[in-house]
């Protein structure tokens, strides 16, 4: 029997999005991933979301407070291009389309070294996720983001809930598949 997790309404949908935080995330997923050839644009996205979303599961709050979307292309985090956008002007990132397979794929390269600010608990969550799906390519990491619960209730084009994480399964609830010291 799946076990069900319910959980009351918090901050989610009310917090100020964390533009600094958020950037910082990008970068330090590219700084950990900068060898990977199949780390595009629809990974990295796909990467964010779940930490974001486990981070919320673990801890009952939000680490970058970004808002994500449903797309039919999987998950849109609403501030990634204007974020990327402005890492790019500022010349601390650079994005080239490149050859994977027969596609092509947007893939964002780091032009500094950055100092991270994360703290223990929110690095332990960030490297797990990374770990864990950073070797998926588009379509592999696509198909299992749509099973997660939250992508499941929420219709194409709207906002995924962050409160259906306590609607997890074993596959992927993090209370079930790393336990994390509080």
């Amino acid at each position: 029997m799946q076990e069900k997790y319910y959980h009351q309404p918090s901050q989610a949908n009310t917090m100020k999005f964390n533009r600094e935080k958020y950037a910082d995330l990008i970068m330090y997923i590219l700084s950990q991933t900068y060898n990977r050839p199949n780390l595009g644009k629809t990974v990295l996205c796909s990467i964010l979301y779940f930490i974001d979303f486990n981070y919320y599961e673990l801890y009952g709050t939000l680490l970058t407070k970004e808002t994500y979307i449903k797309s039919k292309k999987g998950i849109k985090p609403k501030h990634f291009h204007e974020v990327t956008s402005e890492l790019i002007s500022k010349k601390q990132l650079f994005l080239r389309k490149e050859p994977y397979y027969h596609r092509t794929i947007h893939k964002y390269y780091l032009t500094i070294i950055p100092t991270f600010k994360f703290s223990r608990k929110e690095l332990e969550i960030i490297d797990f996720s990374i770990e864990r799906l950073s070797g998926n390519n588009a379509s592999t990491i696509i198909k299992y983001a749509i099973k997660d619960p939250p992508l499941i209730i929420a219709d194409f084009g709207e906002n995924i809930d962050y409160r259906y994480v306590f609607s997890r399964n074993n596959q992927y609830s993090m209370k079930k598949i790393k336990p994390i010291n509080k």
